[in-house]
């Protein structure tokens, strides 16, 4: 149980974010959710900050909702200021908020697409980043926290277009140099690698494209639900040997947690690919 145990969980209106929040939330964690969408219909997908966290509290966590804009660094360094005063402490931040384009999966090469494209780096590897850097603020002086972003394959399989790759390659590596700088403070600091995950947006995108479900990429018979990262991130920080596995990327699929509906993910190492980075304990080793 997360009971005590404070989170904050980016980019978590809708989608892996909120699967996530509700998750650490069913297992008592008060989880400080983030996200731009305020009121309902300002976003063609649904989802609010205020929606997931009443669905927090009524999971049995408690759920604060936080308006961010996470390419406004003001806005963060709020955030955390807000998480200090209210709890004195951070048990696990997921960084997870991330610019998505509406044209992520459309199959054009990188120049037919616009240079705005550009923006998942700023909100997706840069807000990575500046979350951590105040989050561990408050984790150093308490000596223990676990920082986790949400990555995937595409991080060496092509998937989608080149800046999508280079952000989830980006955000694995500075997973693992974080983990090195944190080690003497007993903060860990790893990457977790997803397969397709039934989002909303996912699911609208396989609705407006069937062929999309014949492909390993994205076909849902192989997915999971938003809720299953969240359930492996639960089980890592209950685990007393978290720090041997920091500084590491691991697919969630291979941590031996089965899907909210009992289901087994199979992992896709063997398809698209196995992580390069192995936990410090092992440095300078790839996976």
């Amino acid at each position: 149980m997360l009971t005590g145990k404070v989170a904050v969980v980016t980019g978590a209106s809708r989608g892996i974010g909120k699967g996530i929040a509700l998750a650490l939330g069913a297992k008592g964690a008060t989880v400080y959710i983030t996200g731009r969408t305020v009121s309902a219909g300002a976003n063609p997908l649904a989802g609010t900050v205020g929606e997931t966290a009443a669905e927090v509290d009524r999971r049995g966590g408690i759920g604060i909702a936080v308006p961010v804009d996470h390419s406004e660094d003001e806005q963060v360094a709020a955030l955390f200021d807000q998480v200090r005063r209210e709890q004195g402490r951070l048990d696990i931040l997921v960084n997870n908020a991330f610019a998505i384009p509406e044209d992520l999966t459309d199959p054009k090469p990188f120049w037919e697409k616009p240079l705005s494209n550009w923006d998942m780096v700023d909100v997706g590897v840069r807000s990575n980043f500046v979350a951590a850097w105040h989050a561990v603020q408050i984790m150093t002086d308490q000596r223990s926290g676990l920082i986790v972003a949400t990555s995937g394959y595409v991080g060496v399989t092509y998937t989608y277009g080149v800046v999508f790759g280079m952000c989830k390659a980006a955000v694995d590596r500075m997973a693992r140099d974080m983990a090195i700088e944190l080690q003497p403070h007993n903060v860990a600091s790893i990457s977790l690698w997803q397969g397709l995950t039934l989002t909303e947006r996912a699911r609208a995108n396989l609705a407006r494209n069937p062929e999309m479900t014949k492909a390993t990429v994205t076909n849902p018979g192989i997915a999971c639900s938003p809720e299953f990262p969240g359930l492996v991130i639960a089980a890592l920080a209950t685990d007393p040997q978290l720090m041997r596995r920091s500084g590491g990327t691991f697919i969630t699929a291979e941590y031996g947690i089965t899907d909210i509906d009992g289901k087994v993910i199979p992992s896709l190492r063997a398809q698209r690919g196995a992580p390069i980075w192995q936990p410090i304990a092992n440095r300078g080793m790839p996976a």
